[in-house]
């Protein structure tokens, strides 16, 4: 969806942030994991173990070979392996079918008629987080916050090139349309091409939205007592935001 919003605005290379996003992403989940795991008091055995550490190090090698290339290199190996890693995906949905025996698209279709159900079903809470979004973009409560955020990084010396692209990360946990917006805004004014465009794109790409997630299919099910998931959940965005802004200058930079 990201790349395409990206190709509607104009960008040569709209498939160069796939790879990014998919690393942001694998780095917010295992922040999940890591968290639920110790409240929950997980047994850490070999095989979760080495799940994460597996996992953790495929990161950490990608990164530091990308980080190895020359900037013209970074750009063509975002490209080839962004598309050919969407190709592939496209393909082994069709042979795994094939394989098991399973009509992808009749699969496909059954599952848009639950999810119709589900959407009948939340509906009203839906109406009553969107109505809580707009009233907190409207109150400028949000403008306060990134003002306060971008204080602090300025007091510390460090590059302040992202800050462009922290209303997205900040509006990501809260609302998705919300942040897609915020996206597209920052694609007409700096570009999609840009490195606050991309990395606006992985910030949109990696995260969700715990606030609305937690209000919406909690509440459509009736669970008032959310114990830590509120925690887990922003903990996660924040790792998930910091692994973003790492792999932003990266890839980009």
């Amino acid at each position: 969806t990201i790349i395409s919003y990206r190709l509607a605005a104009g960008s040569h290379d709209a498939a160069s942030i796939f790879i990014p996003c998919v690393l942001a992403t694998i780095g917010t989940t295992l922040a999940s994991i890591i968290m639920v795991g110790c409240y929950q008091k997980l047994k850490w055995d070999k095989v979760l173990i080495g799940w994460i550490l597996g996992l953790i190090a495929l990161m950490f090698f990608v990164l530091i070979g990308v980080n190895a290339l020359a900037p013209n290199q970074k750009e063509i190996l975002s490209k080839v392996a962004g598309n050919g890693l969407l190709l592939f995906i496209i393909i082994g949905i069709i042979i795994g079918g094939a394989y098991k025996k399973v009509s992808v698209f009749d699969a496909f279709i059954e599952g848009a008629k639950n999810g119709f159900d589900v959407i009948i079903k939340i509906i009203p809470y839906l109406v009553a987080m969107l109505v809580a979004i707009r009233v907190f973009r409207d109150s400028g409560a949000m403008n306060y916050i990134l003002n306060a955020i971008t204080f602090l990084i300025q007091m510390t010396g460090m590059n302040t090139e992202f800050i462009g692209a922290l209303p997205v990360a900040i509006m990501k946990p809260l609302s998705g349309s919300g942040a897609r917006g915020m996206m597209l805004d920052i694609f007409q004014t700096q570009g999609p091409d840009s490195f606050v465009g991309k990395l606006a794109s992985i910030f949109q790409g990696s995260a969700d939205t715990t606030f609305y997630i937690i209000a919406l299919y909690f509440g459509s099910v009736g669970i008032k007592k959310v114990r830590y998931a509120l925690w887990a959940g922003i903990f996660a965005d924040i790792m998930g935001v910091i692994i973003a802004i790492i792999i932003g200058y990266v890839f980009f930079k």
